[in-house]
């Protein structure tokens, strides 16, 4: 087969995932030299309808490193949680395969609360005081003697939805009852005392030893306006974020983001992949670990990937070969500023199938990103909780903001929900 040869020198990429953060990176690998294809598995909509993308129905891991052996694939890019929690690192490992995420073991970080806690306990990382249960007696006991505001969180994976931020103790009693019924908390959760501050996102890339920091952001978590409502996976995100200030920086990588790479080689368990730090600033410019993810933030993947200017490929493939200390990235100086339009009913139980009309084409400055859409019949409908992100980049947040908004009004389906007040924390400051 003459073709393997010309193909040889064109790269191939794989991103696992199908949501809103893939198809950022997707399109922002599409960018690299000498790139031939950016393989989207499964992907959505969105990453069928681009250019350099193409999507490949496929979610089972095996399957996944056989593609990626047989297609040549130079590097595997993990977007959600689940794969990795699964194993797909250790399995391409296995096979010789270039991948950049974290081991099943080094995924415990998000994948049990239990495991994150006690490894902070254990290397002195700054985090809320916290006591695991499971038993329900007994953490229903705790929560009469601590009282309230306190936080009850799943121990496993519950998609950014595990988390509980009780006002009062009828609210604790309440979660400590559904989430110890709920075979899907692992039958543990994790109580611990509530933290005053500002929440930040605070993602990085590690390739074991070294760290590359990425643009500051910010989400907004919860579904209505003025941070009202359920929690959900996240409705909007901007980045920069002001509370990350040079110091709250500083502080975060010295306090929490290198004992951690530190703690986890030395716990044996060498931590790959990004990295991300929920962080609780506090009004003193004090840092404290609200969580770790062992991936990018969706939403704020998709602001951070329109302020990114070096190659994103570049920036993988040191951290995959542990050379992130030879590189740095470029970030453009300008505000990028996300806002999610979630379906019906997100984020109980969302409906699916609704088609959607007025998707205005992508400019430079403003590109909409595909989360849960599918098509079908020749028509775009949803198909998940979050829909898409409208993400603009603008002089200064009010421009940003002001520009997304003027996009959305253009778009529709039934049942369309979305914030308009993302960006206002950086606004009132």
């Amino acid at each position: 087969m003459k073709a393997g040869k010309t193909s040889s020198h064109a790269m191939k990429l794989l991103v696992v995932g199908s949501g809103g953060r893939e198809h950022a990176l997707a399109w922002c690998l599409a960018k690299a030299q000498g790139l031939q294809k950016v393989f989207v598995a499964p992907g959505n909509a969105g990453t069928a309808g681009e250019h350099e993308l193409e999507n490949v129905p496929l979610t089972d891991i095996d399957a996944l490193a056989d593609f990626a052996q047989q297609q040549n694939v130079q590097l595997t890019v993990v977007g959600p949680e689940a794969p990795l929690a699964a194993g797909i690192v250790n399995v391409f490992r296995a096979r010789g395969l270039r991948i950049f995420g974290p081991t099943k073991e080094a995924a415990q970080l998000e994948s049990s609360k239990d495991f994150a806690k006690r490894f902070m306990a254990r290397h002195q990382i700054p985090t809320a005081r916290f006591q695991t249960f499971s038993e329900p007696a007994a953490a229903h006991a705790y929560v009469d003697q601590q009282g309230a505001p306190i936080v009850v969180k799943a121990d496993g994976l519950a998609a950014g939805k595990g988390v509980v931020v009780a006002q009062n103790v009828t609210e604790a009693h309440a979660a400590i009852d559904r989430m110890l019924d709920n075979s899907s908390a692992g039958g543990r959760i994790v109580i611990e005392e509530f933290l005053e501050g500002e929440e930040a996102s605070f993602m990085v890339m590690v390739d074991g030893k070294n760290v590359l920091p990425l643009a500051s952001s910010q989400d907004h978590k919860r579904i209505g306006d003025g941070d009202s409502g359920p929690n959900t996976g996240g409705m909007g995100a901007y980045s920069p974020a002001p509370v990350v200030t040079p110091e709250v920086h500083a502080r975060a990588m010295r306090e929490i983001i290198m004992p951690t790479v530190r703690g986890m080689a030395a716990d044996g368990i060498p931590y790959t992949g990004f990295l991300y730090a929920g962080l609780m600033v506090g009004k003193d410019g004090s840092v404290k670990t609200v969580e770790f993810n062992c991936r990018l933030g969706d939403p704020e993947t998709q602001p951070i990937m329109m302020r990114l200017k070096s190659d994103l490929y570049t920036l993988l493939d040191h951290a995959v070969a542990g050379r992130l200390d030879e590189i740095e990235a470029n970030w453009d100086r300008r505000v990028a500023l996300g806002v999610v339009l979630a379906a019906a009913d997100y984020p109980d139980t969302p409906r699916l199938g609704d088609v959607v009309i007025g998707l205005p084409k992508n400019q430079d400055d403003c590109r909409i990103f595909h989360a849960g859409t599918s098509e079908r019949d020749g028509q775009l409908v949803t198909s998940g909780g979050r829909v898409f992100c409208v993400t603009t980049l603008s002089d200064n947040v009010k421009q940003a903001q002001k520009r997304a908004y003027d996009v959305i009004v253009g778009i529709h389906f039934d049942g369309m929900q979305y914030r308009r007040d993302i960006g206002h924390r950086a606004l009132n400051r």
